[in-house]
């Protein structure tokens, strides 16, 4: 599978997703980069055994790192960068579930597979969807408007997540580091991304963490 060079986190992602799937399954994976491009060679018995998980992780790639850009791209908010970051990841895990479904069913992944490619050619319906999303977001949309959209998803939602530290963790405890898709990972944006309804804090949080709570989930934030 591969990308072009400069979406290399893409690539990092799909490797990290993959390779214990590919391990599990009696095979082994590894890095490549030449030239322009940069790609992951999964070695396993049955590729089938891998294909499902392959798709999610392209999914994530699609609906998070792939939307990202293209929603910075056409949002003009009234925002601070911080806020901007926050209202672009709530657009995204918005329809996170129903856009990850979709490109699970067009990603037939296997042989040598090119990621941008397959955004480039495949994804046309998906973008459509994107530019109306766009567009109703209006340029006068403000910081007390995210507060209200961020709140309503969060009661429209049963997931919950766990926070210990910096690290974020799904329900299963996994640690959640989607938020590196979107550039950099980050807590916040980690957290938004989750499409959080509860958020049970372990332990100590940092001040910074602690307000951010306290503005944008001020009900749904559990403190031990």
């Amino acid at each position: 599978m591969s990308e072009g060079k400069e979406n290399s986190i893409f690539v990092a992602h799909l490797y990290n997703a993959l390779l214990p799937a590919a391990i599990a399954a009696g095979g082994s994976g590894e890095l490549l980069y030449d030239g322009d491009r940069a790609a992951i060679l999964l070695r396993v018995p049955s590729g089938k055994q891998i294909r499902a998980r392959a798709a999610d992780a392209v999914a994530e790639v699609v609906c998070i790192g792939y939307k990202c850009r293209f929603l910075e791209e056409r949002v003009s908010v009234c925002l601070s960068r911080r806020e901007r970051r926050l209202l672009i990841a709530a657009l995204i895990a918005a329809d996170f579930e129903s856009d990850a479904a979709y490109v699970r069913g067009k990603a037939r992944v296997g042989g040598a597979w090119a990621v941008d490619g397959f955004w480039n050619f495949r994804l046309g319906a998906l973008k459509e969807k994107w530019e109306r999303i766009a567009r109703y977001v209006p340029t006068g949309f403000a910081a007390p408007d995210l507060k209200k959209f961020c709140a309503f998803l969060a009661g429209e939602s049963a997931n919950k997540i766990y926070l210990k530290g910096n690290i974020v963790y799904g329900a299963d405890f996994t640690p959640l580091r989607r938020s590196r898709l979107m550039g950099e990972e980050d807590v916040e944006t980690e957290i938004v991304l989750s499409d959080a309804g509860f958020i049970y804090c372990l332990g100590e949080v940092e001040d910074a963490v602690g307000d951010f709570l306290q503005k944008y989930y001020a009900e749904r934030a559990i403190f031990s």
